[in-house]
């Protein structure tokens, strides 16, 4: 501020936000985000102005979260204050997006529509959720991220599950366990276990439904994870 660089004051704003965001300061993190967002416009900065849209959504999704948990819902049964706070979320993802397909940024394209995905998912609108995680996915796959791959075979796995659709849950949930593996995830393979015998329960294969949880075990004893 002293010299006058506004891109700087922007900037430090927005690490300011996403700092109070990790502290649960969510309130005052949404000013100094909004204020990376005004300045960025301010000085034509669309880089920065897609940044800020972003962050102010993590802001809100963290937030959401932070207050679902306390009520320990599941997903789509949400006070209403949670939902509001989600549907803000989603809105600040979504103008990040048409933002960043504008800037032809495919990497920011791809953290939106997983960000898309998770809020949706949370207020219990699954087939949205599976749109846009199939397009992360899509996007994982043109990167070669299998890290993001992996979350995203998980997460379409997950929402698939509340459309009663096991039997496809069950394949996505196979690619997650196939992908932790190359990945040599061991805590992500166990989840993917927990969630294969879960799934094969609801399938009424119970034969592999034990072979999945005694898996689960003994990952979990291996990583001493009680």
């Amino acid at each position: 501020r002293t010299i006058g660089d506004r891109i700087g004051e922007a900037k430090a704003s927005g690490n300011l936000g996403n700092t109070l965001k990790i502290l649960g300061q969510f309130d005052e993190a949404v000013v100094c985000c909004q204020r990376h967002l005004d300045i960025s416009r301010e000085q034509g900065d669309k880089v920065g102005e897609a940044r800020a849209l972003y962050n102010i959504g993590n802001v809100y999704h963290a937030k959401g979260k932070n207050l679902s948990w306390n009520t320990a819902q599941d997903p789509g049964y949400l006070p209403q204050e949670v939902k509001d706070t989600l549907q803000k979320a989603s809105e600040y993802y979504e103008r990040n997006l048409s933002l960043v397909k504008e800037l032809g940024d495919r990497a920011a394209q791809g953290r939106a529509y997983g960000n898309l995905g998770n809020t949706q998912y949370l207020l219990g609108n699954f087939s949205e959720a599976i749109a846009f995680h199939k397009e992360r996915l899509a996007i994982a796959k043109e990167f070669g991220d299998k890290a993001a791959e992996r979350r995203a075979y998980s997460n379409l796995g997950n929402a698939h599950i509340f459309l009663g659709r096991f039997d496809v849950s069950a394949e996505y949930y196979k690619k997650t366990l196939q992908l932790s593996r190359q990945l040599r995830d061991q805590a992500v393979e166990a989840q993917a276990c927990y969630s294969l015998g879960n799934t094969c329960t609801l399938l009424q294969d119970y034969e592999k439904a034990i072979e999945y949880h005694l898996r689960h075990l003994v990952i979990a004893q291996e990583l001493g994870d009680r």
